[in-house]
């Protein structure tokens, strides 16, 4: 891993790179990514089955995109009691925090005796996508189709890549019935992103897209963005460890290791401490559990280009850092790391203390595990159930309302010089 100092003479500069650079955007990716687009946009399932054969190496027929009835059965038939145990209790901590999000219809006076207020209905067809590659998402599909299902989505198309054989992972053919899904396509990439916004002969064009992946997928839905709505961009995965000399380093080392391994190479991991011991001891650790992991490689890799073990001068300086950095998980094991939790402003999510590792949200907890990364966490906060709702304000006027609210309509109509305006509620009295 990486290691800076507060004392070294170039942490300045090297501060200022880190909170600079984002995994999100790559003009090389964006420009593949646009020429993916367009390619299904023009010929539709021509192109995503040629696609789909270029990228996964799977050659697929027209009818072999929809996952069909007898395979969803068979997968539901090999799912043993553990599976089934570990879906349905993720399911159902994902349902019970999504219930408590809902938003809700309200109605209201104002001051001059109309009747305002929202409306909240579900997205009538909602697009998700499951990462599949090296490591299916199982979870996945419970922290995203579980809350399309409370919202009430009743169509929820999920795309997610096959493999050479044009094979599906049972598991995560078994989460995704089990959280709602309606129909599930033999779909990844950008392609699968594109299929869903412009529609194919085999797809049906979806109004919203949700859903994590790569580098290419988080650009297609970028570039996307007003043709179809999409939740955030949650890319690569990301964490921070926010340690004092209270930490245990053995904890934090297998926190990082963690969400190293997702396999892309571009996972970014810090470490920010104001102990040199927890430092120290934290590289020792990373080195002794290193090879003990299966995905190793992957988790070197990701080291290596992101990783970053970072001693500072102070706490504060610590959480200033933290809220540049915006990372998708933050955990703060420090004292009172409650009250060092409420400065943090910018974190997908925040674990606090030395037993809520990341895994807890990223597997169990509830909250949804979609998270915004690459700093869009600035802006951006993670998935929950109400970007699956479409809000519309209501208004309703009668005539004395109407009559009441006539002086400040004309004033404006007559500065703005839009005298049909005013023409439309002076005719009504």
């Amino acid at each position: 891993m990486n290691v800076i100092r507060h004392t070294d003479k170039a942490f300045t500069a090297a501060i200022r790179a880190l909170t600079t650079e984002s995994s999100l955007f790559d003009p090389t990716i964006e420009e593949r990514a646009r020429a993916i687009l367009q390619n299904v946009h023009a010929r539709g399932d021509t192109a995503l089955l040629e696609l789909t054969e270029r990228f996964d190496g799977a050659k697929l027929t027209t009818n072999q995109l929809t996952v069909a009835k007898a395979e969803l059965s068979a997968a539901a038939g090999l799912a043993d009691e553990g599976l089934r145990a570990a879906v349905e209790t993720t399911r159902r901590n994902v349902a019970f925090f999504s219930r408590k999000s809902l938003r809700k219809n309200w109605s209201a006076k104002n001051a001059q005796g109309a009747t305002v207020g929202e409306k909240f209905d579900p997205f009538q067809r909602v697009g998700i996508y499951i990462p599949g590659g090296s490591a299916p998402l199982v979870s996945t599909a419970l922290m995203t189709i579980t809350l399309a299902k409370v919202a009430g989505c009743p169509e929820i198309v999920v795309c997610t890549p096959c493999g050479r054989d044009g094979g599906m992972n049972s598991a995560l053919l078994f989460a995704a019935q089990a959280a709602g899904a309606t129909e599930i396509y033999r779909a990844g990439g950008a392609q699968a992103i594109a299929a869903m916004a412009y529609g194919t002969a085999t797809i049906r064009r979806v109004q919203k897209i949700f859903g994590p992946g790569n580098a290419y997928v988080v650009a297609a839905k970028r570039l996307l963005f007003g043709r179809v709505a999409v939740d955030l961009l949650p890319g690569p995965s990301e964490v921070l460890v926010l340690a004092d000399d209270t930490a245990n380093a053995r904890f934090v080392a297998a926190d990082l290791l963690a969400q190293a391994e997702h396999g892309s190479g571009h996972e970014r991991v810090w470490l920010l401490t104001t102990s040199a011991k927890i430092l120290l001891l934290v590289e020792k650790e990373i080195a002794k559990q290193l090879p003990g992991l299966t995905r190793r490689e992957f988790i070197q890799r990701a080291l290596d280009n992101s990783g970053w073990l970072i001693q500072v001068g102070s706490l504060d300086a610590a959480v200033a850092l933290v809220n540049e950095l915006a990372p998708e998980h933050c955990e703060v094991m420090t004292r009172n790391a409650a009250r060092v939790a409420q400065r943090i402003l910018t974190a997908g999510a925040i674990f606090l203390g030395g037993y809520s590792p990341t895994v807890l949200g990223d597997y169990v907890a509830g909250p949804s595990h979609e998270l915004p990364t690459g700093g869009a966490g600035a802006s951006f906060g993670g998935l929950t159930v109400d970007q699956f709702q479409r809000r519309t304000s209501v208004v309703e006027y009668n005539r004395a309302a109407l009559n009441k609210s006539l002086a400040t309509v004309k004033k404006f109509a007559e500065i703005e010089g839009l005298d049909a305006h005013g023409r439309s509620a002076q005719i009504r009295t």
